[in-house]
């Protein structure tokens, strides 16, 4: 089981539901339960399988909501990923590589894990997305340490 480390201020359900205003989103259940009580975080452990041809990567952080502050981590990765990440995705965290951990947001996408891969050159729509988990929960359960450690 994942263990989450976070120092960021805690948000409420009212911080969520603007967020998701602000930006006409709906965020999974399970996604805004994780935020309302880490509010993002550092996760160990934090390794995790992309694809046989991709390898492994590590979870860098998970992004949270910055009430205190302009600053807001959610909505500054989402303004800046405008137009580069796919619609149906939003990014909640990213890999030591700086690849985007995305939840799905729409359609068959909705609470679905994705990673998107931004130095792979997409050739067809979502070329460089790829499944990590049916749900956010299952996501952090198929977390594990890294074996050269």
């Amino acid at each position: 089981m994942a263990t989450v480390t976070s120092e960021n201020e805690k948000v409420s359900l009212e911080n969520i539901k603007t967020f998701e205003d602000d930006y006409n989103v709906t965020l999974p259940e399970e996604y805004k339960n994780f935020l309302l009580e880490y509010n993002g975080g550092d996760v160990n452990p934090n390794v995790f399988k992309i694809s046989d041809e991709q390898g492994e990567s590590a979870l860098n952080t998970l992004y949270g909501l910055n009430i205190s502050a302009e600053y807001d981590e959610l909505s500054s990765v989402f303004d800046s990923l405008e137009g580069e990440l796919p619609q149906e995705l939003l990014s909640i965290g990213d890999d030591s590589g700086g690849n985007q951990i995305c939840i799905g947001i729409s359609g068959n996408y909705f609470g679905k894990i994705y990673i998107w891969m931004h130095d792979i050159e997409e050739g067809e729509y979502m070329d460089n997305v790829f499944f990590l988990a049916n749900n956010f929960n299952e996501f952090l359960d198929s977390l594990y340490e890294d074996e050269e450690e």
